[in-house]
């Protein structure tokens, strides 16, 4: 068991089985976790682990944290609100807008949302061998001298343009962090608007979401918040830790900027699956998965998974998401917007079993989360 620690607060009475879920998450060798489960049993928060290291205090269950890739349905959201007011087509040429990328006309909204479009993707590629295309800066010793570095969203779209295309559009499924990128240009070209302004207006005011912020080029993190560390080996080979708590996000923009908290992030979800973002017929679209997109973790729609966690679990959407260095995201929902997981994971100075322990106690939670067979059938559309 982790070390032990003050009880971790909750406001949805005792859950025993879920404290000690996310503290198998902590075993596996992160530093910390806040979590928060919302079903029919009411609201549960709690937190395991350390805020930081060579403190002995709990994360905040209310924290701020980096959100990585889950900032993807956020993004997918507010281009497909923007298909429902006639400003964007879901497959209509993206080029017909941003003109001056010369992109190929066959690539669509629906394929950046839905990584079809066959774009590099800027923070690098495996190969076809298993080695590792590069890309700007996202790991290693590259990475942590580069943390505070200030990327343009132009100049990532420009770099990912330059490995050339890997497939003709709609061809493969590839997931690229490109496509995000020129989504956020593509919002800002067609609304005359910033994508903070825009996300302001049309997500994040309309559900009071006060705890979420697109922080553009800002390193910091707003309070409270647990630190999150990054390992790895300098230029002579010694290995190092430290602390990226503070970190220039601008490396991913649209794609996985964005800071948030457990319950602004369950309650975007739970909006957007009970039909309150989107008409119907576009949350239909959000669910229509590519059937070359399966994997272990489902298949990919607009902006989210469609995962069938099998007879005891049902139907599961999802985007987790992580930053180069220091945060974990991970949510998830039911088709119906009535239960929803939102957590943040963060590392501390060990190595965590990725291989093991910390899959198992993924999928622990989610049984304990999901598998009382009440989440509603929704199959991925195909």
């Amino acid at each position: 068991m982790s070390e032990s620690l003050p009880t971790a607060e909750n406001t949805g009475g005792g859950r025993p089985e879920l404290q000690k879920a996310i503290e198998a998450i902590v075993d596996a060798g992160f530093l910390g976790v806040q979590a928060r489960v919302n079903d029919e049993r009411g609201e549960w928060v709690g937190s395991a682990g350390r805020r930081k290291l060579g403190v002995n205090v709990k994360p905040p269950a209310d924290g701020r944290f980096r959100i990585g890739s889950s900032t993807k349905p956020f993004v997918a959201t507010l281009v497909l609100q923007l298909v429902a007011r006639g400003k964007i087509e879901l497959d209509g040429p993206v080029a017909d807008h941003l003109p001056a990328f010369e992109l190929d006309r066959g690539i669509t909204a629906r394929m950046l949302l839905q990584h079809t479009s066959g774009l590099s993707n800027y923070t690098g590629e495996f190969r076809v061998d298993g080695s590792v295309e590069p890309g700007i800066p996202a790991g290693g010793a590259e990475w942590a001298d580069a943390r505070f570095k200030t990327y343009r969203p132009e100049e990532l779209v420009r770099f990912g343009l330059s490995k050339g295309p890997r497939f003709e559009p709609g061809e493969k499924w590839s997931y690229s962090n490109t496509g995000y990128t020129l989504a956020q240009l593509l919002i800002e070209e067609v609304t005359g608007h910033s994508l903070a302004e825009e996300m302001k207006l049309r997500i994040l005011g309309p559900l009071q979401l006060r705890g979420t912020v697109l922080p553009g080029a800002s390193p910091e993190l707003p309070r409270p918040y647990s630190h999150g560390y990054f390992s790895y080996q300098d230029a002579a080979g010694k290995g190092k830790v430290i602390d990226v708590t503070r970190q220039n996000p601008s490396m991913t923009a649209a794609a996985g900027d964005m800071i948030s908290t457990t319950e602004d992030l369950a309650t975007f979800f739970s909006a957007l699956n009970r039909g309150k973002l989107l008409p119907a017929e576009l949350l239909t679209e959000m669910r229509r998965t590519d059937p070359k997109s399966a994997g272990p973790f489902g298949s990919y729609g607009l902006g989210i998974y469609v995962q069938d966690l099998g007879p005891d679990c049902g139907t599961v959407l999802h985007h987790n998401g992580s930053t180069a260095g220091g945060y974990v995201s991970v949510l998830y929902g039911t088709p119906d917007g009535q239960k929803t997981l939102a957590a943040s994971i963060t590392y501390g100075d060990a190595v965590p079993d990725l291989a093991g322990a910390f899959p198992t106690a993924r999928d622990n939670l989610l049984k304990e989360v999901f598998g009382d067979g009440t989440a509603e059938e929704a199959k991925p559309a195909q």
